[in-house]
């Protein structure tokens, strides 16, 4: 509804707040250097914009400029092996058995190698524990435990965005 929606401009205001940034003129600033606050979305097929246009819409509300760029498939995969983007959408295939992928998606030694799912780089020896923790748990409630702590984790980190998901098995 439009008070959630609302109350969700008003919180993400005060967060960039904290951060150090500050609405000047209707841009989202850098309260010490006046640098923007801006990024690019970086897409495989103009298929997502349908998610991502109305995302940088909304950050505009509060002086975010957000642009979205659609690039054919080999451009998209070359810059995601190296790394070349401030944000792109994508997602993670999960099954109900978490194990090694984990490593794949958010470990340091993924981190230090082009081309792997771990899309942010995320190089974190706590995270690194975590995955063992999931990939070595003895028994199924050890592991449903450390899914849920490595959860938390990652989403404190903010390293995604979340937007949506299937709501169902395939």
């Amino acid at each position: 509804d439009q008070k959630k929606f609302r109350d969700n401009l008003r919180k993400a205001l005060s967060l960039f707040k904290e951060a150090g940034y500050e609405l000047k003129s209707g841009q989202m600033v850098n309260a010490k250097t006046g640098e923007p606050f801006a990024f690019e979305i970086l897409l495989n097929t103009p298929i997502i914009e349908r998610v991502a246009l109305p995302f940088a819409a909304n950050l505009k509300l509060i002086g975010v400029k957000v642009s979205v760029r659609s690039v054919d498939s080999s451009q998209f995969t070359e810059r995601w092996r190296k790394r070349d983007y401030d944000v792109i959408y994508t997602g993670w295939g999960e099954s109900l058995n978490p194990g090694n992928e984990q490593a794949e998606y958010w470990g340091s030694k993924s981190a230090a190698l082009e081309g792997t799912q771990n899309y942010a780089g995320i190089a974190d020896p706590a995270i690194d524990k975590l995955i063992q923790k999931v990939i070595f748990a003895p028994d199924r409630d050890s592991q449903v435990a450390a899914v849920k702590a490595l959860d938390r984790v990652l989403l404190s980190h903010h390293f995604v965005v979340p937007s949506y998901t299937i709501r169902k098995s395939r």
